[in-house]
């Protein structure tokens, strides 16, 4: 066994390919990294609570309800049929059209909303002491 073991590191280029499928040594630095980027944030566990208590959906029926009562949601759709009457129909993508109109939306959320929303989050966490 040890002389063929010999003979395949004699040839050139068979003991450097075996070698170069192998992962190198980390070392003490990247361990404690990947060990540093395993754990979770505190927006991560609080969005793990929201889902498995249900809250999250919740919260999302909360906002829809919001956005239609105060007239967003028109705003949005009035907003995406102009951007298509003025480039044409066939000349905008979805993509574009998100690109496009994600700024305008995120920007034009009233105030209240946000205030609300923010108020519902703060209460569950105090509510599941995190």
């Amino acid at each position: 066994m040890y002389r063929r073991t010999l003979r395949v590191l004699d040839r050139p280029g068979l003991a450097s390919k075996h070698s170069v499928n192998r992962p190198p040594t980390p070392d003490e630095e990247d361990v404690s990294e990947d060990f540093e980027k395993d754990e979770l944030t505190l927006r991560e566990i609080i969005n793990i609570k929201l889902v498995e208590s249900g809250e999250k959906e919740n919260l999302m029926e909360l906002v829809r309800d919001r956005l239609v009562e105060s007239g967003w949601k028109d705003e949005m759709r009035i907003a995406c049929r102009e951007h298509v009457k003025k480039k044409g129909r066939k000349n905008v993508t979805v993509d574009e059209l998100i690109r496009v109109i994600t700024p305008k939306g995120r920007a034009s959320v009233p105030d209240y909303v946000k205030e609300e929303l923010l108020n519902r989050i703060q209460n569950f966490i105090v509510s599941a002491a995190l």
